[in-house]
């Protein structure tokens, strides 16, 4: 029999897509979404691929304004949006917004399950805040089980005081089928699109907004670290947006011999190009709950680089790669030149990186979730599903961080 499962997330997120339909295709899980908002514009700017879906969705009425480091979202109608679908298992994309707070209370006058979608690791946080620590300890109390997507977010749950029993993975996925697909129709036509796109002929891509906490100051000093051979032959490409973007072509300019790219934001469909024509994805982001660019770099069979701290790390950087400390600019500077300087190793980290990938696909995904919501249902709060967990005072959070993170 079908458990009627609602899903609570915040945008139409083009990733979500493969893995909402591949949860809608299993026979135990009678799917319906509610997107708290189509997209966020001050944020990113993703195109909604509204013609993939093939589930059952709704888009509730919102307002949402950044005020300084918070970013505020209000819903209307989120309690009568669950009454019309009543389901049994409601599965909430995270703890910061009012809309979240609005559906456990529903589920607890209603007896539905409450499962907390969570990529948040310990390595993620951004600073302390009590008041934040003690909400999210309330919020943690209230659900019943939990959905993370690999070894970082498990442990961290861990941490916060979650029942290991209580904690299923999820791996987080993109559509590992397209990204291969436009992959090799990129490669296969590769000079004509170096010269439409304007790309040098080898180079390392970093793929992401471009903020301080993704690491882009490391990553563009470690590359003017390069020997001057190195930096003729292999160039470097930024493919994104974001405040520090004018910094950064301005200290590129410094950086002679080499040639630095800045190819604005890419939309998902042009992003398979960069990655076939690249030799090397590098994230040398400070804090990440999990880094899905390495996903779709993986897919598109490129060696990565990536910061030991990146929620992904553990789980997808292995043969295939290179772990980094964060912000060690001399550590990213020798894996760089130890992967451009080895075309036998790029060629092995490109297989390992096709192989291991093929286990986190949105069918892997949707049946993480279809396990978490077909579990025993009953119901565990202020028991056994979490205890009463560390203090505040061990916790290391920032309000920014509990705003954005989840």
């Amino acid at each position: 029999m079908k458990r009627r499962l609602v899903v609570l997330t915040e945008i139409i997120a083009p990733y979500r897509i493969p893995v909402f339909n591949a949860l809608a295709e299993r026979g135990e899980i009678d799917l319906h979404v509610i997107f708290l908002s189509e997209t966020d514009s001050s944020n990113r700017q993703w195109h909604i691929y509204a013609d993939e879906i093939r589930f059952s969705y709704e888009v509730l009425p919102s307002w949402r304004r950044r005020l300084g480091r918070y970013n505020v979202l209000l819903n209307q109608n989120v309690e009568g949006a669950l009454e019309r679908v009543r389901p049994e298992v409601i599965l909430c994309g995270g703890y910061n917004y009012l809309a979240s707070w609005q559906a456990m209370r529903w589920a607890r006058r209603n007896h539905a399950q409450f499962l907390l979608w969570c990529e948040s690791t310990a390595n993620d946080q951004r600073g302390r805040n009590s008041v934040v620590e003690s909400l999210k300890q309330n919020f943690l109390r209230n659900c019943d089980a939990f959905v993370v997507p690999g070894k970082s977010s498990f442990a961290y749950m861990q941490q916060m005081g979650a029942s290991a029993a209580k904690i299923f993975v999820a791996p987080n996925a993109v559509d590992i089928h397209l990204f291969s697909a436009r992959e090799k129709v990129a490669r296969s036509k590769a000079s004509r699109l170096r010269g439409e796109l304007g790309l040098p002929e080898r180079y390392f891509l970093f793929v992401g907004r471009m903020v301080k906490s993704k690491g882009v100051i490391d990553l563009l000093q470690a590359y003017g670290s390069l020997s001057s051979e190195l930096r003729l032959q292999v160039g470097l490409v930024f493919a994104g947006d974001g405040p520090m973007r004018a910094d950064l072509e301005a200290e590129a300019r410094s950086i002679f011999p080499g040639a630095v790219y800045f190819a604005g934001f890419v939309h998902r469909d042009e992003l398979a190009s960069y990655y076939a024509l690249a030799e090397c994805l590098v994230l040398p982001t400070h804090t990440d709950p999990w880094g899905l660019v390495v996903n779709e770099a993986m897919a598109c069979g490129l060696p990565i680089i990536c910061t030991d701290i990146a929620g992904c790390a553990a789980d997808l950087v292995k043969d295939n790669g290179r772990l980094v400390a964060a912000r060690e600019v001399q550590g990213l500077a020798e894996a760089m030149q130890q992967i451009a300087r080895n075309s036998q190793l790029r060629e092995h980290m490109s297989r390992e990186s096709r192989n291991l990938i093929r286990s986190y696909s949105p069918e892997a995904c949707a049946a993480g979730i279809a396990q978490a919501v077909s579990a025993e249902p009953r119901i565990v709060r202020n028991e056994d599903a979490i205890s009463r967990g560390p203090s505040s005072e061990s916790i290391n959070i920032t309000p920014a961080g509990a705003l954005d993170q989840l």
